[in-house]
């Protein structure tokens, strides 16, 4: 989609006990888009994440004071991921910025973010060069940064900074869950969504505290696994599947092909472990191609419905067919 010169930018700011913070985010983010002819506001939308203090009453307090502030207000704590998902169903901007609401991103940067978009990405990611964090919590963020940058391919330096721009296109096609909001650049990137990185300043917390903790970067870990298992085999799964069958059943049937040849010497394999050892691992590699079989006929049939249209960047002159079951 060609962006206008002057795009709608609708900003989500997932909150949980931040009543310090809400107010003054909200008029420090009107104030910066009122000062600058780039974009329009279309909306602020503060997703309260199972808040349990005055949150909800400080998001009702920006409301009063500037009728662009929009207010979603979750029954208990379903995490980040699901909140922005929700801030995505309530947007209606062109271009869509993801703030964390503790006042360390500065809405300064936001006609930065814009630019980037405008100037060709699709996905634009912060990155807090200089962060104003404990130890405790940028130790394991290096750590992981690095982890899921080498894995993924994608020379992003912070993946977990909440501070990005999206085309709104983007949302359409990637769906979050669990903690999947950190890898939209890599989920977005698997689809042919360009991605860009800019520096942002990062001030330190003056308020409330940190939600960041060990079972968050467990966690994190885990869903890289679930991340990159979809991205690279989520259209292809017999390939995923499939080689590791061959590979555990070519294993199997080496050390049947030895112990035969070995029997045909004259040796007894019947009292040998490693008979069993053969015979498992070629049944455990049928099953595995098993698997990846009925795994791509579960899939052909979307193959070719809506998934096929969100690899499509532009068209010009030709408007899509209509997919089949209803899907256009």
């Amino acid at each position: 989609m060609t962006l206008s010169a002057r795009p709608s930018v609708s900003i989500l700011v997932p909150v949980m006990n931040e009543e310090e913070t809400v107010v003054r985010l909200a008029t420090d983010a009107s104030a910066v888009a009122d000062a600058q002819g780039t974009f329009t506001l279309a909306g602020i939308h503060f997703i309260d994440d199972g808040s349990t203090d005055a949150t909800w009453a400080r998001i009702l307090d920006a409301a009063a004071i500037d009728p662009r502030v929009h207010g979603v207000r979750l029954r208990r704590n379903f995490g980040k991921a699901t909140a922005l998902q929700i801030g995505v169903s309530e947007a209606r901007g062109d271009i869509i910025i993801t703030m964390d609401g503790d006042l360390q991103d500065d809405p300064q940067e936001l006609p930065r973010f814009v630019a980037a978009i405008q100037a060709g990405a699709d996905v634009v990611s912060g990155w807090k060069r200089t962060r104003h964090d404990p130890i405790g919590k940028t130790l394991p963020s290096r750590v992981f940064n690095a982890i899921t940058s080498r894995a993924s391919g994608i020379p992003l330096h912070d993946f977990n900074c909440g501070f990005k721009a999206y085309r709104r296109e983007v949302f359409e096609t990637v769906h979050l869950y669990g903690e999947l909001h950190r890898f939209v650049p890599v989920l977005a990137h698997a689809f042919g969504f360009r991605i860009a990185e800019i520096e942002v300043t990062h001030h330190a917390r003056r308020f409330g505290q940190s939600k960041y903790g060990a079972r968050r970067f467990m966690r994190g870990l885990l869903d890289l696994f679930t991340v990159l298992t979809v991205t690279r085999y989520g259209r292809k799964p017999g390939h995923l599947f499939g080689a590791g069958g061959l590979a555990i059943g070519a294993l199997g049937g080496c050390i049947l092909a030895g112990l035969s040849v070995w029997w045909s010497l004259g040796h007894s394999i019947g009292d040998r472990p490693l008979l069993l050892l053969g015979v498992l691992l070629v049944l455990v590699g049928v099953q595995f191609v098993m698997f990846g079989l009925l795994a791509e006929l579960m899939i052909s049939r979307d193959r070719d419905s809506a998934a096929a249209h969100a690899l499509v960047r532009e068209r010009i002159g030709v408007a899509p067919a209509p997919l089949r079951d209803g899907h256009a």
